[in-house]
């Protein structure tokens, strides 16, 4: 019996990484997909390409969508990305680094070639507990988007029990990291910052740095990121 197929959203992020691994050990035959959506941040997409390749991937797929049309984010447009903020602060709102509708349309494009692989199974990295404060990860939205996906592809109207799987959900970011390493995620391969150096460095003091060391930390296993600047773990 041949293995169920997968499509896997990957951003090259410890979070998408780490949910590849999970639909892995779980048996599924993962197909990655990045999108290129004009983000500022394009490292992430090389990362993923690393990411796919090591975690053994069937297949992997980049799509362009040019997000930076509509803006609205500072990842998208040219709006200054927010650094060295308190950990008590992020998750405190929508912050500016929040893409309008970016995991609404990665999904539909992840299902789109579900849809065409014959897969049922939908996987991405979304995280409810330590994240920045994004609408679009919340377990309400996940099982929104797993209602319409059955009402609005063939096969779900056919029949097809499609799912949204969101394996990180209830984790924050130690548990991640706990999981990933378990599962064999290098994360050295992965990429997390909002606002690299030129060479890919991570700056270390962005949102997602914070939270990506945080993790790092409280999981007590070393951090191999490379940082643009001598950081304080």
């Amino acid at each position: 019996m041949s293995a169920p197929r997968a499509v896997v959203l990957l951003s090259g992020g410890m979070d998408s990484a780490t949910a590849l691994a999970w639909a892995r050990h779980r048996g599924h035959e993962c197909h990655t997909l990045a999108i290129d959506y004009g983000q500022r941040h394009r490292v992430e997409l090389a990362a993923a390409r690393r990411v796919s390749a090591a975690l053994g991937a069937a297949a992997h797929r980049e799509v362009a969508v040019d997000l930076r049309a509509i803006g609205g984010s500072a990842l998208t447009a040219d709006l200054p990305v927010p650094h060295a903020r308190p950990e008590s602060e992020i998750g405190a709102g929508v912050p500016v680094t929040y893409v309008p509708a970016r995991n609404t349309v990665f999904l539909a494009i992840a299902l789109g070639w579900a849809e065409t692989l014959g897969a049922a199974d939908l996987v991405a990295g979304m995280n409810a507990l330590d994240t920045s404060g994004y609408p679009d990860c919340r377990p309400e939205f996940v099982r929104a988007f797993e209602a319409l996906a059955r009402v609005g592809t063939r096969a779900g109207v056919e029949g097809a029990a499609i799912r949204v799987h969101a394996p990180l959900m209830e984790l924050d970011k130690a548990g991640i990291v706990r999981l990933g390493a378990r599962l064999g995620v290098d994360f050295s391969l992965t990429h997390s910052c909002y606002d690299p150096a030129a060479d890919g460095a991570a700056c270390g003091t962005c949102d997602a740095c914070v939270l990506r060391r945080k993790g790092f930390r409280e999981a007590a296993v070393p951090d191999p990121t490379r940082y643009a600047a001598a950081v304080r773990t």
